[in-house]
């Protein structure tokens, strides 16, 4: 299995602050990989490091090394086309204010398509891989705020694919979600992981067990262990993560 991304010794600060420390990860490609940790254990800094997100922090310093399919993330590249590589969906859905139709088709417009024949090819095409076409395709006109928050959210995947990533960042994606919506949001993400890379933080550990196939755990900005989730979940070789999968911290 190629891996989509190598880190190597990373380490990153806010100013004086030390958030990530000398972190060595394997992310392989086409599969989904969860971040497990508790709180302000560096795991949402870290995906943000995958399209240089973080550069729009101030203040920020990273050293060590990132590469994707080989080339340097924070070498001399295009931000913009990176982060048209690696989408990103966040925790709580945030559709823009307009229809769902042109949620999905503004990247495309973004990018001076206006074939209408190609963007309602791409629109159908994105709402069926975020599995949403079904529920939407009459009413494609009206604004994406009727939708509910679970629809939202996959109205924001659509809006993701659209743009033919590589990669698909989730930082908490079902956190604002009900049970069932967290549960097609899930099933959504078994599907999507044929075609694209997905990286997940979540905070929840029987998320991580049943959507992911590996996982690593970050504890006060380290990478105690990562491996295949079946392994790390049932047989982990560090206290630490013992302690945090059993439930005795978080």
């Amino acid at each position: 299995m190629m891996n989509k991304f190598e880190i190597e010794n990373l380490d990153l600060f806010y100013g004086e602050n030390q958030a990530l420390k000398k972190i060595c990860l394997p992310i392989p490609n086409r599969q989904v990989t969860a971040l497990i940790g508790p709180s302000g254990c560096g795991k949402s800094t870290l995906l943000r490091c995958l399209n240089r997100m973080n550069d729009l922090i101030e203040g920020v310093k990273i050293q060590g090394k990132l590469t994707m399919d080989s080339e340097d993330v924070y070498g001399n590249i295009d931000v913009a086309q990176l982060r048209i590589k690696v989408g990103m969906v966040f925790q709580k859905p945030n559709p823009f204010p307009m229809s769902i139709y042109e949620n999905v088709a503004y990247g495309l417009r973004a990018q001076g398509i206006s074939d209408k024949k190609r963007l309602d090819a791409v629109v159908e095409k994105s709402l069926r891989g975020a599995a949403l076409w079904d529920e939407v395709k009459d009413r494609l006109k009206s604004h994406a705020f009727g939708l509910s928050g679970g629809q939202q959210q996959r109205l924001c995947i659509a809006r993701t694919i659209a743009m033919e990533p590589e990669v698909i960042l989730m930082d908490e994606p079902t956190s604002a979600l009900d049970p069932i919506a967290t549960k097609k949001i899930e099933d959504l993400m078994e599907s999507l992981k044929k075609d694209f890379t997905i990286v997940i933080v979540t905070h929840s550990m029987q998320q991580a067990r049943r959507i992911s196939d590996r996982t690593a755990f970050f504890l006060m900005g380290e990478l105690v262990e990562h491996d295949d989730t079946h392994s790390l979940f049932n047989s982990p070789h560090d206290d630490r993560t013992r302690g945090y999968v059993n439930g005795d911290f978080g």
